[in-house]
């Protein structure tokens, strides 16, 4: 509802007001959570340095948002500010915008700075655009306020810019008939262990696998193409596998690792949490382990279903074991399903007495919840710091080891292979020391969301921790956000455009990053599926030699990446990450932005021709002489494999 002032212009037409709460902020983007009326994003009253305010707009930063005045915008003030519920070291910036140009800029402002005051003028102003960086630090508890916003004008209200939706594009070739046989072509189990994997196979069905050269002890299912048994053969064994249908054959070499490190390429399969959070139970879990099969997703190589929080019971038995609650009837009979389909199972737990929600956690059980997992047959466990604050003495390094050193001994204690995820958000800059702990993949930032400001940040964010990724020991940047999701039993599509989806899964392949899918599998489209199953891009995350790509080039708003591979080629990444420039990020025209983005053989280490490649659209692009140069659309990318001419 407007507030009409009794105050009349020159041209005597009335000057109302409008506040920001009272606008359709639906188009208003941030960068964790939603956008809240009248309270932080947090839900929480809005509180600058303990000054409480009744109206306003909570976000997160990076937050944007744009308004059409038509000329009719008269005055904007408000009250700006570091939410008082925000992380120690959050910090942001302000900015009010007009037509292209600053008209108001708060400067860096951080937790507990007294409010600042916002008054410009809007004369003439046709979009206004409001704008919170991150400070320069990455987004980590950025929790903005715009409180007191009022707007001022004449004639119409403002109307809020609502950029026109991308529609998706498909770029992965249809899957071919003919079979073919695909990644991970390396797979490690420990020795005398129980062993299964599913060789990832796809094309027209039924095909027959056949295989020479096993360990014994092991045997292969023919129709499924699942490997199974137990051996106490250490050591390496190469495998000639071979598939057949009646479109024809292929012959591929597969190397069966046995008593050495597990994950030797990145883990690939699903997660619970970014589509159900604790809503969780045993029917949607086992729904996702059969689409695997059934969409093909198995067959391109994704093997894990991983249980999150929210499965444990509220109290143990006597003798202290853990349950599971009534949302998981029987978690034996669950992963003997996942099993039988030739997938693996994980769960999820903590250090400290309670998880993240609330559960149970495995704090000074850790050696009976090992074995209760082993007995039920999970594969890998995500083991999440969340209440072992309570129990830390302080933040050094020791601290941080402790707790994953502690369940490594029971996770070696048991006879089953348990791939060990580490999760404690970046702390101590676990990188450096995540495998020495015992872990397979460890938790290098906070969690993702599904926005722009969040994806990008950690992923383009990872340089720092590429040195310490190798076969066995990967850098985990969290879950893949594309599809449906929802963090709860209410689901919806992906905040990320068609363009960002495929920056997503691109960076991601380049970083060697786990590739664990986060929406819900049974209601995938195509587009989803097609960011899901290019065993060409697949190659890239899961090759061999596990190097973690590197930053090569960092304009204002482009970026590219290189991952150097097992046969000596090169991936490389071409983005254009858009301006960090608070003009630049918006577009005020209205028109789709892109760039030339490029690189010279020379910054590659590169003194040939070279032969590139579109991995996306699996097609050939040419030999090219001094190096390569292609229009990226805005926050989108061009993936490729860069080889030498022959």
């Amino acid at each position: 509802m407007f507030v009409v002032l009794l105050l009349l212009t020159g041209c005597g037409s009335e000057v109302k007001t409008i506040y920001l709460d009272e606008m359709d902020l639906a188009s208003m983007q941030t960068g964790w959570g939603q956008n809240q009326l009248n309270k932080s994003v947090d839900g929480n009253p809005l509180t600058i340095a303990g000054q409480v305010f009744e109206k306003g707009v909570g976000t997160h930063a990076i937050s944007k948002f744009m308004m059409d005045l038509n000329g009719h915008g008269k005055q904007f003030s408000a009250k700006v500010g570091v939410d008082d519920e925000s992380g120690d070291k959050a910090t942001m910036e302000f900015f009010v915008m007009g037509d292209g140009k600053i008209l108001w800029q708060s400067g860096i402002m951080k937790k507990g700075d007294p409010a600042k005051a916002v008054d410009v003028k809007l004369n003439r102003i046709q979009k206004l655009a409001l704008y919170v960086s991150d400070g320069g630090d990455n987004i980590n508890y950025d929790h903005a306020d715009w409180a007191e916003s009022i707007i001022t004008f004449t004639g119409d209200a403002p109307v809020p810019v609502i950029p026109a939706k991308q529609e998706s594009y498909i770029l992965t070739p249809p899957t071919s008939p003919e079979p073919r046989i695909n990644y991970p072509r390396i797979f490690a189990a420990g020795q005398s262990k129980p062993f299964l994997f599913r060789i990832p196979v796809t094309g027209e069905q039924p095909i027959k696998i056949s295989a020479t050269g096993f360990p014994e002890g092991l045997k292969l299912d023919e129709n499924t193409g699942i490997i199974s048994g137990e051996t106490a053969n250490a050591g390496t064994c190469k495998i000639e596998v071979t598939a057949t249908n009646q479109k024809g054959t292929d012959v591929k070499e597969i190397e069966i690792v046995i008593g050495g490190k597990l994950a030797l390429t990145p883990p690939m399969g699903w997660n619970s949490w970014n589509c159900w959070g604790l809503s969780v139970d045993q029917q949607k879990v086992k729904a996702a382990a059969e689409i695997f099969v059934k969409s093909g997703l198995a067959g391109h190589g994704c093997a894990y279903i991983n249980i999150d929080d929210g499965w444990e019971a509220a109290e143990r038995t006597k003798n202290g074991e853990l349950l599971a609650n009534e949302k998981f009837p029987d978690m034996k009979a669950l992963a003997d399903d996942v099993h039988h389909l030739g997938l693996k199972l994980g769960i999820y737990s903590s250090p400290g007495p309670k998880t993240c929600g609330g559960y149970l956690g495995s704090w000074e059980h850790e050696m009976q919840d090992a074995q209760t997992w082993a007995g039920w047959g999970i594969d890998y466990l995500k083991y999440d710091w969340c209440s072992y604050d309570e129990i830390a003495a302080d933040n050094s390094l020791p601290e941080y080891h402790k707790p994953y050193l502690k369940m490594r001994k029971c996770l070696d204690a048991i006879n089953r292979d348990i791939i060990y995820s580490l999760c404690q958000y970046g702390m101590g800059n676990v990188w450096e020391w995540g495998g020495e702990v015992g872990g397979n993949l460890w938790r290098t930032t906070g969690d993702i969301n599904d926005s722009w400001a969040s994806m990008s940040g950690i992923g383009f964010g990872q340089e720092q921790s590429s040195p310490f990724a190798k076969p066995g020991n990967w850098n985990d940047p969290d879950m893949l956000v594309i599809g449906k999701v929802g963090w709860g039993p209410d689901l919806r599509e992906t905040k990320l455009t068609p363009d960002e989806q495929y920056t997503h899964i691109s960076l991601w392949s380049l970083l060697s990053s786990p590739l664990l899918i986060g929406c819900d599998l049974t209601q995938m489209d195509e587009f989803t599926m097609n960011l899901l199953t290019n065993d060409e891009v697949i190659g890239i995350n899961q090759d061999p030699l596990g190097r973690q790509a590197v930053k090569i080039s960092d304009e204002a708003n482009k970026q590219v990446w290189m991952k150097k591979l097992s046969d000596g080629s090169m991936a490389l990444g071409l983005f254009f990450t858009g301006s960090n420039i608070p003009e630049e990020a918006f577009s005020w025209d209205g028109n789709p932005q892109s760039a030339k983005v490029g690189i010279t053989w020379n910054e590659l280490g590169l003194q040939v021709k070279q032969t590139v490649r579109d991995l996306w659209r699996q097609k050939d692009l040419g030999v090219f002489d001094s190096g390569f140069e292609t229009d990226v659309p805005y926050h989108g990318v061009v993936l490729l494999k860069v080889s030498g001419a022959k």
